[in-house]
């Protein structure tokens, strides 16, 4: 008896209608292609003349049709319609929501606004960060000189090998002044495509990682202006023991017044981003590092402007200059248009 209720019961499930999926992908298309056609229509006239082609009525339509293919997507999806049409619909979708939602100025635009206004506002706003970077550097210089210039084996101690090169407690007067403050140049090719890009790639990294630290806490960012102002130190205080301070700092002035300041940039970023980190204010911490991490960022790229130009200077230009008063002239003539252009840049439109 049982055997038999159960075997009636699986012929009526047999029995039973199996629903049928009536929307075939023909059918799906023709319903809505018009909309896909029109919307592919005005994409194309905004991708070739800009948005601003586009007429009031095309861009009151515009977000409609967008809609409308991003319903019909998820349906395809939901009912597996066929691969083609599904990888046109994606493809559609996602031209449509650049055009839509996508930013409405050009590259040239957004370059010009941002070392107008964005680059030298943000380095306004970070001015405490960078006066804590520039005061670990300083004190890291002032230890570095006078270590070395009180015992000179400090100088192997605190310069890392591939920075020192031949120089050392050995050095003479001589040597220092042929081959390293006046040394031959090496002519265009060597001094801008191989030397300057290695120095670029060089101070970039030192950059990004003093840059990078701050999520630490900044206490490793403070530390890393600290070492490299000993590093800065030690060679002053080699120098001066022979009698060349004049004549070196107008060596490094023609390029490290830009390098240095692009180092302190960086690190005032990673200040910044660790100062947001640890007094978030009103906001979680997590908030607080997606809001102020945009300007930090901001910092953080236009420095990597700012080592670009000291390669060109140190790698091009250094030794091609003969004249120490004119490295002075031309590293802190330099020096004086970089503070113009933070102090004054983008001010009316803050205001």
């Amino acid at each position: 008896m049982v055997a038999q209720v159960e075997s009636i019961g699986v012929e009526n499930r047999i029995d039973e209608p199996r629903p049928r999926v009536l929307l075939r992908s023909s059918e799906f298309r023709r319903v809505r292609e018009d909309d896909w056609r029109a919307l592919e229509i005005l994409i194309g006239k905004a991708e070739k003349r800009g948005i601003r082609s586009l007429s009031a009525e095309e861009l009151q339509r515009l977000p409609l049709l967008y809609r409308s293919v991003v319903s019909s997507l998820s349906v395809a999806r939901s009912i597996a319609l066929d691969r083609n049409m599904l990888a046109y619909l994606e493809n559609l979708s996602l031209r449509a929501f650049l055009v839509v939602y996508g930013p409405r100025t050009t590259l040239w635009q957004g370059m010009s606004r941002f070392f107008a206004h964005d680059f030298p506002a943000a380095v306004r706003g970070a001015w405490p960060h960078l006066l804590i970077a520039f005061l670990a550097l300083m004190a890291g210089g002032l230890a570095g000189f006078l270590l070395t210039v009180g015992d000179e084996q400090w100088f192997s101690s605190l310069v890392p090998s591939g920075l020192a090169g031949d120089r050392g407690a050995d050095s003479t007067r001589e040597a220092l002044l042929n081959r390293e403050i006046f040394g031959p140049w090496e002519g265009a090719a060597h001094a801008f495509a191989l030397f300057a890009n290695t120095l670029f790639q060089h101070n970039t990294m030192v950059g990004i990682l003093a840059f990078s630290l701050g999520l630490a806490a900044g206490i490793p960012t403070v530390l890393l202006m600290i070492h490299n102002g000993l590093i800065m130190g030690a060679f002053v205080g080699l120098h001066y023991n022979r009698g060349l301070t004049y004549e070196f700092i107008g060596w490094l002035s023609i390029h490290g017044v830009t390098e240095f300041t692009a180092i302190l940039f960086c690190a005032a970023g990673g200040l910044l981003i660790a100062d947001k980190i640890l007094f978030p204010d009103r906001y979680s911490r997590v908030q607080s590092l997606a809001i102020h991490g945009r300007v930090a960022g901001r910092i953080a790229l236009g420095a990597v402007f700012l080592f670009f130009v000291a390669a060109i200077l140190e790698g091009g230009f250094r030794q091609l200059v003969s004249s120490t008063d004119l490295r002075y002239a031309i590293g802190w003539g330099i020096g004086l248009l970089w503070l113009l252009y933070f102090v004054r840049a983008g001010r009316r439109k803050e205001s």
